[in-house]
């Protein structure tokens, strides 16, 4: 059955990349090939996010409706100004901000929405009071996994009918391991073939702990042993203070906002996590398909990504003595290593599947139908 063209709208907060950010490029650009009319909606100022070339590759349309500082009065007016103008059939919010301001407004405008919630994202009460307000405007409420569903239901985020649980997917077509393409990015880096190294990938934020791994890998650091983080924000010169007076430095790359998370992958021999919070992190699926063991945290949903000694090692939040183990017996086996990254693509291929979550929320975007031919 051929499906009628929509009109849709992904509104974030900005287009510097993310897990939510990836979610929606990837939705917005098969979207696109689908048929229907996508925009994107940034509620950042310039300048340009590292993911706005991207969006407009896929053939989805750029908008930025700036946020001003504290609660502004007028965004929601002006959202839906911009949905009404451009006939906006769906508006697909995606975490906390745009779920307040766009979710309102785009029902103001008469379309449907369809809210993602990418993690736990703690709030005050004030706030968490206007996350309510915006998810009662919402006609469908997705959380990325059932522990994020489990702590919607707990805060009374959302009623309890709307709330939908779509596991986040990316295209896993780019990550595969590639020795040549490893021994070329590692070049650029200025390291050799045998030097192991230890990647992460993502923003530069408190929540993501950066500072807690730095901890961790600093006594294995040297010559032959590297951190490499993917990634920038504002945490970044606490990091590198960090390194600066473990005496690590040297052995610490900071690559920042990158576009070519595959070939940063492929350069990794394990891949590290140290968040306090997480929904469900795109970039471990991407990590685990191309051939990557993957040691982190056991915090949102990653639990139910990483199976502790099958595909990686989970530790708990914070332990930085267990991190620092778990990365020191990986580098020290690297059987072991090889063993759990050969698993760890096989799920990744299997579970995380784009086609299969472009769908699931497709049918969410379709209003319901009436039992009696309403």
């Amino acid at each position: 059955m051929t499906q009628t063209p929509l009109s849709i709208a992904h509104v974030l907060t900005s287009l510097c990349v993310g897990g939510g950010e990836r979610v929606a490029l990837l939705l917005g650009a098969k979207q696109v090939k689908d048929g229907h009319r996508v925009m994107v909606v940034s509620l950042e100022e310039p300048p340009e996010g590292a993911l706005t070339d991207e969006f407009t590759a896929a053939g989805v349309t750029v908008e930025r409706v700036p946020k001003g500082r504290g609660f502004d009065m007028t965004l929601s007016t002006r959202l839906w100004r911009t949905f009404r103008k451009a006939r906006v059939d769906v508006v697909h919010t995606h975490n906390p901000l745009p779920l307040i301001y766009a979710a309102p407004a785009a029902r103001a405008a008469g379309a449907r929405v369809v809210h993602t919630k990418h993690g736990p994202h703690p709030d005050a009460a004030h706030r968490l009071w206007l996350r309510r307000a915006g998810a009662a405007a919402t006609d469908a409420f997705v959380a990325v996994s059932e522990i994020t569903a489990d702590f919607a239901r707990e805060i009374r985020e959302v009623a309890p009918e709307k709330l939908h649980v779509i596991v986040n997917a990316t295209d896993l077509s780019h990550f595969r391991p590639d020795h040549a393409a490893r021994r070329a990015t590692r070049a650029l880096w200025g390291m050799d073939d045998d030097v192991f190294i230890v990647g992460t990938v993502g923003r530069m934020a408190e929540v993501k702990n950066h500072v807690l791994l730095v901890r961790a890998v600093a006594p294995l650091l040297g010559e032959e042993t590297r951190l490499v983080i993917a990634g920038d924000g504002p945490e970044r010169a606490r990091v590198e203070l960090t390194a600066e007076e473990l005496g690590v430095r040297p052995w610490l790359t900071l690559l920042g906002e990158t576009r070519d998370v595959a070939d940063a992958l492929r350069a990794f021999d394990v891949f590290a996590l140290s968040s306090k919070v997480e929904g469900l992190p795109l970039v471990i699926a991407e990590a685990m398909a191309t051939g990557l063991p993957v040691v982190s945290t056991a915090v949102g949903g990653v639990p139910t990504v990483v199976a502790d000694g099958v595909t990686g090692f989970l530790v708990p939040e914070e332990d930085e003595r267990a991190l620092r183990e778990r990365l020191r017996r990986l580098h020290d086996d690297p059987a072991l290593a090889a063993e759990l990254g050969t698993r760890a693509r096989d799920v990744a291929l299997e579970r995380f599947s784009d086609e299969r979550m472009a769908r699931e929320y497709v049918e969410l975007y379709a209003p319901p139908v009436s039992p009696h031919g309403g």
